[in-house]
């Protein structure tokens, strides 16, 4: 997966500038989920500063999940669900690809029921490419295509990809607080 990430600034005399122009720093292919990707484009702390960041907040701390008032913009290639399905899957190098790559979340994902996973976050989730299910605690499954947006308020859900084809969607993810 090759995600360009242009980020803008100020120079010194508050005039907006291009800090970078280049493909996202962590980008991860799946070797035990063949199709399996995802580039984690930016991530903001709470109380966000407009000032030109000095590092690179996708850089060092392996968390996707953003703490409650910050945010993470992540993309991610769902290959399809047969890929798991595959006589060479091994779900246990899975799980420990996952929890290697992205621990906060792949803590979140229920054992029992594979795919099924619960986060702190509103979520909106925009399909950029193919098709995807989205399944919900009741059972209740839906299919969106392109374009199709899912505001996601912290519920328990899975993502489900019954096509041939793989299936991209952003995720923009804010950090909340469960009452």
């Amino acid at each position: 997966m090759q995600i360009r990430r242009v980020v803008t600034g100020r120079d010194p005399h508050g005039r907006s500038i291009l800090l970078s122009d280049e493909t996202t720093p962590r980008t991860v292919s799946f070797e035990s989920i063949p199709g399996h990707a995802f580039a984690q484009v930016w991530m903001t702390l709470p109380a966000p500063s407009l000032a030109a960041p000095h590092t690179d907040p996708t850089g060092g701390e392996p968390d996707l999940i953003p703490p409650a008032g910050g945010t993470s913009l992540l993309i991610v290639t769902f290959p399809p669900d047969h890929v798991m399905m595959s006589p060479q899957f091994d779900p246990a190098a899975a799980g420990a690809e996952c929890m290697a790559r992205m621990p906060d979340l792949a803590q979140t994902f229920e054992l029992q029921s594979p795919g099924m996973h619960t986060t702190d976050t509103v979520d909106y989730a925009i399909v950029l490419a193919g098709e995807i299910w989205l399944e919900v605690d009741d059972g209740q499954q839906t299919r969106l295509c392109p374009t199709d947006v899912v505001v996601q308020n912290g519920t328990r859900h899975a993502w489900r990809n019954r096509s041939d084809a793989p299936s991209t969607v952003a995720f923009f993810m804010v950090g909340a607080t469960r009452t």
